[in-house]
């Protein structure tokens, strides 16, 4: 689940801000134009934020006028001095003394000012494909104008262009901006960081480890801006990341540098995974059918739902890892098994005149002590939110290992499951 969203006062504003983990060491992510409760919504993202929350502890934080945060008047814009005390608040608020501060994309210079005013308070300085300095000068040849049509899919899939021949991707892209920011607010924004924005100065006063990652093939930011960042921040490692997304979020080589930096270890290759099927049920129309049984009949109902559920993934040796409302999250070690143990909870809740939406998928997960993590999970997810009412669904991973156990699935074609790139073949169990 999502952490919960907090707010701290920072003048007149609110600004948005989660933690998750532990840590420590404490790592604060700050993007350039960001939803902190919609970045979520990605499993590619959220796979990469549990990630670094698996060894930190994340605090994500939207600066004032973008995502959750309170909006900003054009004429009111704050100074960077003023975004980068947005940065200080969050961190007061989380009771983090000292962390390692990731900056990305238009975040960048608030970032480097922060480290250059508050040393003592940052452990390591993250820059994540941004610049100095916006526009082109006689002594910044690399600087560029910005592109146009913020919150469209054409500016998405320049930005992204990794989940381009994702349509459902390309249009959640679309709707992230625009609650990152709305057109006119980011035009704004955008206009005034183009107007005021020259950190250049500051570059020579950062003390602190740097690492300054760079997407090779952006094209919102050219990498030679980048490597004039690493170049002018003492001792600064510069990496080059493959492909050209605006975000490193999503990226596993810049996940496993952001490890090795914070945590002096190059992650393994091999990490503790393994190969399972995850189970994903839960009540068709619950939130109106509590309404229409009032609170004391809809407990009882969802008490003998439970009853049932946790009846069958014992008889199928499923694992149940966790309960949210009236759904469960569950693993099997058989696929074969996690679908006869989904199709038996399906008629066994029919009795109580529920119904019930499962999705199965098969995949390698990393495990943790707070239950499986990884893209195959959110596969699950969406599968299960893909099925009809009574409908067991699973992907064509699951349909394949399944072969000659006499299950009989229908093939129900090609779907695009909300957040995952590409297009999933699901299939309906029949038994």
């Amino acid at each position: 689940m999502p952490p919960q969203t907090r707010y701290v006062d920072v003048g007149e504003a609110e600004v948005a801000y989660q933690v998750v983990g532990r840590g420590p060491p404490d790592l604060v992510y700050v993007p350039g134009f960001g939803n902190v409760d919609l970045i979520w919504d990605s499993p590619l993202w959220a796979a990469s934020l549990e990630r670094l929350a698996s060894f930190s502890r994340l605090i994500l934080a939207d600066r004032r006028g973008t995502g959750a945060s309170d909006a900003i008047p054009d004429h009111a814009m704050p100074t960077w001095e003023e975004w980068a005390d947005d940065v200080g608040a969050v961190l007061d608020a989380a009771r983090s003394e000292r962390a390692v501060v990731l900056a990305e994309n238009y975040a960048g210079p608030t970032g480097v000012l922060f480290t250059a005013m508050k040393p003592e308070r940052v452990a390591g300085l993250i820059l994540a494909n941004t610049t100095a300095r916006r526009l082109g000068a006689d002594d910044y040849p690399m600087g560029i104008a910005p592109q146009a049509g913020w919150g469209t899919v054409d500016f998405g899939s320049m930005a992204w262009p990794s989940g381009a021949s994702d349509p459902e991707f390309g249009r959640w892209v679309a709707k992230f901006m625009r609650a990152a920011a709305t057109p006119k607010s980011a035009a704004a924004q955008i206009r005034y960081m183009i107007e005021n924005l020259d950190a250049r100065e500051a570059l020579p006063l950062i003390r602190v480890p740097t690492l300054v990652l760079h997407n090779k093939a952006n094209r919102i930011y050219p990498i030679e801006e980048g490597r004039y960042l690493a170049d002018h921040i003492d001792g600064a490692r510069f990496v080059e990341v493959p492909g050209g997304d605006v975000t490193v979020a999503a990226s596993p080589t810049a996940i496993d540098e952001i490890v090795e930096f914070m945590t002096g270890e190059r992650p393994e290759v091999e990490v503790d995974r393994i190969l399972t099927t995850v189970l994903f049920t839960d009540i068709v129309g619950s939130t109106e059918r509590a309404e229409r049984e009032g609170d004391r009949r809809w407990s009882e109902l969802l008490s003998a739902h439970h009853q049932v559920v946790r009846s069958e993934l014992h008889h199928f040796r499923g694992q149940e890892i966790d309960t949210a409302g009236d759904g469960f999250l569950a693993t099997f070690d058989g696929p074969a098994r996690a679908i006869r143990c989904a199709c038996a909870i399906r008629d066994g809740v029919q009795a109580l005149g529920l119904q019930i939406r499962a999705g199965l998928h098969t995949g390698e997960v990393e495990l943790s002590d707070e239950g499986p993590r990884g893209l195959a999970v959110h596969i699950g997810a969406r599968v299960g939110a893909a099925a009809g009412p009574g409908q067991v669904l699973v992907s064509r991973t699951v349909a394949d290992l399944v072969v000659g156990s006499g299950i009989d699935l229908e093939d129900l074609g090609e779907h695009q499951l909300k957040g995952v790139p590409d297009t999933w073949r699901l299939y309906r169990a029949l038994s």
